[in-house]
């Protein structure tokens, strides 16, 4: 498992946990009051490190490698997952992964990026970074929805749209940008719900929606820390102080009014925790959901545009 630097306190005291736990078990000895003295320096530590992050220790949990992905969240939140394929224009994109589902009953079209955990699914995926033919599946996938009056939860996880020569051929640009039109004109709910990095254009081509969510350690951006680091700094290693000025964690993004609500992680983050995580996803979306199926669609569309509308602060000097 991957091991963050920071965490690394917490690991070592659990490590002597658990050698606590083997001996007192393998020499049937009594060490009861020092497995509990340790559980407690354990809690609090714990406590210490995750009520304390820093927005770029957020960007690493955000893309740990064992953090749930877009399908882990279909597997444990949704039920009756029906994948569908292509873009019936060049072919299908496996880093933007989609179909009918049901949630809380509910049913819906899910769509997202997603990610590998090791190298030959992270070729497959490409690394989470979508095509354009993946941008244009999403969007035909939320036409679907549209033309059953299906709600569209989207899924958002990637450190930015695939920048290759084929994409560039084949218009990434244009792919994303006619979907933030398109979006923006849906007739059904639209969720939004950042998993772990919400990078660039490649987030928010599948990010206009009535509701946008983020898990407590995500984070959304025009750019990452490190490219941020690299025009402003001229260095990589300028990532931390980067991520601290570009307000990009969910907690910044709440107060800044750009999002709509942080789904709360399990201590020590969501890759410590999958069920949890997931059950804690499930009824914030429902709860979401449940507040828009209320109302009528053209009340939904005015809602949904004054609010990318009122984004954005200015003062005016005379």
């Amino acid at each position: 498992m991957q091991l963050l630097e920071f965490e690394k306190p917490a690991v070592e005291l659990e490590r002597e946990l658990e050698k606590l736990r083997v001996k007192s078990s393998s020499q049937n000895i009594d060490m009861s009051a020092e497995i509990s003295m340790m559980e407690a320096k354990l809690a609090e530590t714990r406590a210490r490190i995750y009520e304390n992050l820093s927005p770029w220790q957020r960007v690493q949990i955000a893309r740990h490698t064992n953090r749930p992905f877009m399908l882990d969240y279909v597997s444990l939140a949704f039920t009756d997952f029906c994948e569908l394929h292509g873009d019936r224009h060049i072919g299908d994109d496996a880093s933007m992964p989609g179909g009918f589902a049901r949630i809380g009953g509910r049913r819906v079209v899910v769509i997202g990026h997603q990610k590998g955990r090791d190298t030959k699914e992270n070729l497959k995926r490409n690394f989470g970074s979508a095509h354009p033919e993946g941008y244009r599946k999403a969007l035909r996938l939320m036409k679907i929805a549209e033309k059953f009056g299906l709600p569209v939860i989207a899924l958002i996880d990637t450190p930015g749209a695939f920048p290759g020569i084929g994409a560039e051929e084949r218009n990434i640009a244009e792919a994303i940008a006619f979907n933030l039109r398109e979006m923006m004109l849906l007739k059904v709910p639209v969720v939004a719900v950042v998993l772990g990095e919400g990078g660039s254009g490649g987030a928010l081509g599948i990010g206009v929606a009535d509701r946008v969510l983020m898990l407590e350690n995500a984070y959304y951006s025009v750019i990452s820390p490190e490219g941020c680091a690299a025009i402003l700094w001229k260095h990589r290693k300028h990532a931390p102080e980067a991520a601290e000025a570009m307000k990009l964690v969910a907690p910044d993004l709440m107060k800044l009014g750009l999002i709509d609500d942080v789904i709360a992680e399990p201590t020590g983050g969501a890759h410590h925790d999958h069920q949890a995580t997931a059950e804690a996803f499930r009824s914030t979306v429902l709860r979401h959901l449940d507040e828009l199926a209320a109302l009528p669609a053209g009340d939904l569309l005015e809602q949904r545009y004054a609010k990318f509308r009122s984004f954005g602060e200015w003062n005016e000097v005379g």
